[in-house]
């Protein structure tokens, strides 16, 4: 069963959170591969072909709101779940990101590590 886990690509410029949540994915049995910014996804998600991604907004370099728009402009990506986790809590922050295509939003200080990995098992479950 193990060559069929699903893979989850990481993007968080917080080297703690990115520990915190590494631990927790690969908990649940997931791959878990890194970005520390919207550049660095934008590759990775090319290489790796992700089942779900896991995206931060607020990064140096590439944003999350250029990532967003990247991915879904794409064909291959359409159809990607995207879980963004980031500490932008305002209501249209939240509708500007599930408008722009994300699965799930969830603002990090209102979720802990535990409880999104449980809404990742869901999502997947799902498919």
């Amino acid at each position: 069963m193990s060559e069929n886990k699903r893979k989850i690509l990481l993007v968080e410029d917080d080297k703690y959170l990115i520990d915190i949540y590494t631990t927790e994915l690969k908990k649940a049995g997931f791959v878990v591969k890194n970005a520390l910014n919207g550049k660095e996804a934008l590759n990775e998600i090319n290489k790796i072909k992700p089942d779900l991604l896991v995206l931060d907004i607020i990064m140096p370099e590439v944003d999350g709101w250029q990532v967003l728009r990247k991915i879904k402009e794409k064909a291959e990506f359409k159809n990607l779940n995207i879980i963004v986790l980031s500490n932008l809590s305002q209501k249209e922050d939240i509708e500007k990101a599930l408008k722009s295509g994300a699965t799930k939003y969830f603002v990090k200080t209102h979720f802990i590590p535990s409880k999104v990995v449980e809404e990742i098992k869901k999502i997947l479950n799902a498919d």
